[in-house]
């Protein structure tokens, strides 16, 4: 069998070879969904493959470590380690989500949010470099900043908001974004920052997470890579780890493919279908879940114990004059301040509707007494609460009735 013809019976076929990452690139010909087609419809179409006849509409995963392979090495599917069908799906759906309609586009998928952040930051950082890192983003940046390091890099932080990074840019070989940050909700000018940072050089990198493709498209704000894990709201089931990188520049990207293949942080073929599959229901998980977000702040404003309520779609938040300029969607996470540990503790065990447990994005609401893990800057009674698909009447039922039998 021919590698064209390897390619057509696993339900992709792409002529050039797996270093060019052609299989993950969006703006595709084969793309059937115009640049201008709403959310919904994107999301559910993102990265299928041309119909045939018998066929499932997507294909199920594919289980291989090796492939046919006779003769000289040019087709896309050589080793395990370095591509996969699956993983060529899902990569067009979350390019074509990320970057509609954009050309020369690439998409990486990874084992986790956090070997897809390690690879943009190893893979492109030397020693004697500047990295400039947010000082308030997610708890394991205090990890990859120890690394960085460790390996002779100077990394600078600053806050998120009030674009506080551009302070300490001058010299930097590459600017790390996230907005909203996570967990405290800060909200920076992506578009700006952006601009700033090429004018002295450097790359600029964007935590998508919270926002997810749907809120925010880091790439159309001018930054270089788009960075998320797709463990959280992309996926919206909290049962598989997940990661992502989408990069704009062919030479950057080719140095991110070569990091992911030799430290081997690749997904898992089911892991990958499954967050493929998930990925249809993205807009209407989104749409619900932010509307839902905002009722339950709305009515966590009303409450006399609850201080320092952040959510972006708030009219009166201190982020939401930038967020409005830059975000079609504010997100699934609201945090805020109860007055005591205690108190906090109190009421997460007294909700009967929202899981106590870390991570954000699920169907199912969860929450969490952030200070419990040490390393995030809050309060002793600061709560993330990821808002999930529940009816938000009994949503914000649930959490009103926990706060007062909390008290």
């Amino acid at each position: 069998m021919s590698e064209s013809a390897t390619g057509d019976a696993l339900g992709v076929t792409d002529d050039a070879g797996p270093a060019a990452g052609a299989a993950g690139r969006a703006g595709r010909e084969t793309d059937p969904v115009a640049a201008g087609a709403g959310d919904g419809t994107r999301a559910v179409r993102a990265g299928l493959p041309e119909p045939a006849k018998y066929e499932p509409t997507l294909p199920g995963p594919v289980f291989a470590a090796h492939y046919h392979l006779p003769g000289e090495p040019t087709g896309p599917y050589t080793y395990g380690r370095d591509e996969n069908p699956t993983w060529t799906l899902l990569e067009r759906a979350v390019g074509e989500l990320e970057a509609p309609g954009r050309d020369g586009v690439e998409t990486l998928v990874f084992a986790s949010g956090m070997a897809a952040v390690s690879a943009v930051l190893f893979s492109q950082l030397r020693a004697g470099d500047v990295c400039v890192l947010p000082d308030d983003g997610y708890q394991a940046l205090p990890l990859a900043r120890a690394q960085l390091e460790a390996y002779g890099i100077e990394v600078r932080t600053a806050p998120t908001g009030g674009d506080a990074q551009l302070d300490v840019l001058d010299g930097a070989k590459l600017l790390w974004i996230e907005t909203p940050s996570n967990p405290g909700l800060d909200v920076c000018d992506i578009r700006r920052l952006a601009e700033a940072a090429h004018a002295r050089g450097a790359l600029v990198a964007v935590d998508n997470t919270l926002a997810t493709p749907l809120g925010q498209r880091p790439l159309e704000l001018g930054a270089d890579f788009a960075v998320a894990s797709g463990t959280k709201q992309l996926t919206g089931h909290g049962d598989i780890l997940l990661g992502y990188v989408v990069g704009r520049d062919p030479e950057a990207m080719a140095v991110v493919r070569r990091w992911r293949k030799i430290v081997g942080a690749i997904p898992g073929p089911m892991e990958a279908w499954l967050a493929h599959r998930s990925i249809a229901t993205l807009q209407l998980r989104v749409d619900r879940q932010s509307a839902t977000a905002l009722a339950v702040a709305e009515a966590l404003r009303e409450r006399p114990e609850v201080t320092g309520l952040r959510y972006p779609g708030l009219p009166d938040d201190p982020a939401h004059k930038i967020a409005a300029q830059q975000m079609r969607r504010y997100g699934c996470v609201v945090s805020f301040t109860l007055p005591t540990r205690a108190r906090a503790d109190r009421f997460l065990d007294a909700l009967r509707l929202v899981d106590d447990a870390t991570s954000f994005g699920g169907v199912r609401s969860t929450a969490e007494r952030r200070g419990r893990w040490g390393g995030d800057a809050v309060p002793e009674g600061f709560i993330r609460l990821s808002v999930g698909a529940e009816d938000s009447e009994d949503l914000v039922a649930d959490v009103l009735r926990a706060l007062g039998a909390s008290a």
